[in-house]
């Protein structure tokens, strides 16, 4: 593929980008703060609701395989995938922003509608976006192509992110929720727009497989499920995938509890006096916004020094800042809004990255192994069914030593300080 044809391609791909961040983002930023401080959801059952997750996860991700070979009409292509989740995708993302009754405190009810939209947003989110990283390591072979692919791809981030600055700007942060149930609808009906729009651009540039892959493909709809388990063994051979997953689970960590945790964070130990809701909801804007910026600027040192230079120079840099901000203590509000920014700009700009390795991984695969088509979903289903426990697992564990220092009881807060 010419660096000349990647261009139309690359719009296409990048609108799906920008469907699933604009979703995504306001989701993950958003539903936590949502369901401990409006609806008022239990502690139990806010760790009740996690642990589904994390075995509904460890279930959604099993089916990459599934997908990677089913000749279902939503699965046959990565195309009909997006085009059958883009609407589902959207619904899933409405659901948690519209209560079902009025909840009081502790209503199981507030449980079970955390439960529902977090494993409806889950399935719908990996139903689309397995199918577009597959197309990121399939139809983008060459290493010039992808980092090309990344700049324009990151652009679409950067526009997809400003959804965080909007929701707080026009709902003060969440405090007048009638105005933020209202951006939701807005958000989503753009997100399904946007999807459809990319994958009609990227329709003509699916790869088609040659007849003999397609007897290949047949074959292995018949495999039993030790073969299946035969192949994910294979790819697990690969030192460098396990230390990748190693490494990923505890980014997906790091970013998870700045994503779910910023707002409460801020709330709890910068005064409102010091920071206005405005500003705050423009370093919070910032957090998603500036990360796009800085994968943008930065194309010519990953062409320079790599992917991998890249991001273990930003784990030094978030070492680096911990180290400064805990010697400052806490009670330099400024500097403690500036390391929170700072440190969630690093965790997402880094994990932008993440894509490359993998894709390079699924190349090195199909080689080791002279596959006759690459094993894309499967690559990317067992990197999410490794990495996306810690999406549960930091929420609860930041929560149980949240509620220690007096989170949610005022009076137990003030004697911990």
């Amino acid at each position: 593929m010419t660096l000349l044809s990647i261009k139309p391609i690359a719009w296409g791909y990048s609108m799906i980008t920008l469907g699933t961040e604009m979703l995504n983002s306001v989701f993950s930023f958003y539903y936590v703060k949502l369901f401990l401080h409006l609806y008022k959801i239990s502690e139990v059952a806010f760790y009740q609701a996690q642990m589904i997750l994390m075995i509904w996860n460890a279930l959604n991700d099993l089916t990459g395989y599934f997908h990677n070979n089913s000749q279902a009409d939503c699965c046959s292509s990565r195309r009909s995938s997006v085009l059958y989740g883009a609407p589902l995708y959207s619904i899933a993302f409405l659901l948690p922003w519209f209560p079902w009754k009025y909840y009081q405190e502790g209503d199981w009810l507030s449980g079970l509608h955390l439960v529902v939209s977090l494993c409806a947003f889950d399935s719908t989110l990996t139903f689309v976006q397995q199918a577009q990283c597959t197309l990121f390591a399939e139809i983008f072979t060459r290493h010039e192509s992808r980092l090309q692919l990344i700049k324009i791809n990151q652009m679409a981030s950067l526009v997809g992110s400003t959804s965080i600055l909007f929701c707080g700007l026009i709902s003060d942060n969440m405090e007048i929720l009638l105005n933020f149930q209202a951006v939701a609808v807005v958000i989503a009906i753009l997100a399904s727009a946007s999807l459809y729009t990319g994958m009609y651009h990227m329709n003509r540039f699916e790869p088609k497989r040659s007849l003999e892959e397609n007897l290949f493909s047949e074959s292995e709809q018949d495999l039993p499920w030790t073969s299946v388990v035969s192949l994910m063994r294979q790819v697990l051979t690969q030192k460098n995938f396990c230390l990748f997953l190693v490494m990923n689970f505890f980014q997906v960590f790091h970013l998870t509890f700045f994503n779910n945790f910023m707002m409460i964070f801020a709330d709890s130990l910068i005064p409102k006096d010091v920071l206005s809701s405005s500003i705050r909801s423009i370093m919070y804007g910032a957090g998603f916004i500036c990360p796009q910026c800085l994968v943008l600027i930065s194309q010519s040192w990953l062409k320079k020094f790599g992917y991998y230079k890249i991001i273990l120079i930003s784990f030094y840099l978030e070492g680096t800042a911990s180290i400064v901000m805990l010697f400052l203590g806490q009670q330099y509000y400024y500097f403690l809004a500036l390391y929170l920014t700072i440190i969630m700009v690093i965790v997402q700009a880094s994990f932008c990255l993440f894509n490359l390795p993998l894709a390079d991984m699924v190349d090195a695969d199909l080689l080791k192994f002279n596959r006759q088509s690459p094993l894309s979903s499967m690559v990317f289903g067992i990197n999410a069914l490794f990495t996306k426990p810690a999406q549960s697992l930091a929420p609860m564990m930041i929560l149980s030593k949240l509620k220690q220092y007096g989170y949610g009881n005022p009076d137990k807060r003030s004697a911990s300080y």
